[in-house]
């Protein structure tokens, strides 16, 4: 499937100044760090809870607890995915009992892969409230599942793709819209 650029829809800077403002929102709900937890959903969502966490932390003198969550085996579209999925390590290191979690992915879209995340993270207890942070909310929703904290709304075609690049997964940030070419 061969996929054209459309637009680039955040660069480096816009990218920075939406997680700023999302950092600023968590802290002004959670009021404060205390009991407050950041889990990035593979494979993006991870360096966004640590960027958040980094924020969170110059912002308020406190570190929230992180974690990493792989929600692969989770998914109920598994079977579409690949014959041998890559499965990658779950890291909680803390008891999410009583905690407010915030799940962190960096985009939105049918809702199955934050439902997905919600099993695997309620399968290790039952946090006191889970929310749902994401860099690019794009709609096409299949689910009756939305964020907490958004980024950017990006009205989009089925037919485009929301590209999240951050530069510790792809050497850049930025946030492109590609199309599938026809043909």
């Amino acid at each position: 499937m061969h996929m054209t650029h459309k637009a680039q829809l955040m660069d480096a800077q816009e990218l920075g100044r939406a997680l700023t403002r999302i950092a600023h929102e968590i802290i002004e709900r959670a009021k404060g760090v205390d009991g407050l937890a950041l889990v990035g959903i593979h494979t993006r969502g991870v360096p966004i809870a640590e960027r958040l966490a980094d924020l969170i932390e110059h912002f308020e003198g406190a570190r929230p607890l992180s974690g990493k969550l792989d929600i692969t085996l989770y998914r109920d579209d598994l079977t579409e995915i690949a014959l041998q999925p890559v499965v990658r390590k779950t890291e909680v290191p803390f008891d999410v009992r009583r905690m407010t979690i915030v799940l962190c992915d960096d985009v939105l879209y049918t809702g199955r892969t934050a439902r997905a995340a919600l099993d695997a993270l309620v399968d290790m207890g039952r946090p006191a409230v889970i929310q749902l942070a994401v860099l690019i909310d794009r709609g096409h929703r299949e689910l009756p599942i939305r964020a907490d904290y958004v980024g950017k709304n990006v009205p989009t075609s089925r037919a485009e793709v929301v590209k999240v690049k951050l530069s510790e997964t792809d050497g850049e940030d930025a946030v492109l819209l590609l199309e599938q070419a026809a043909g």
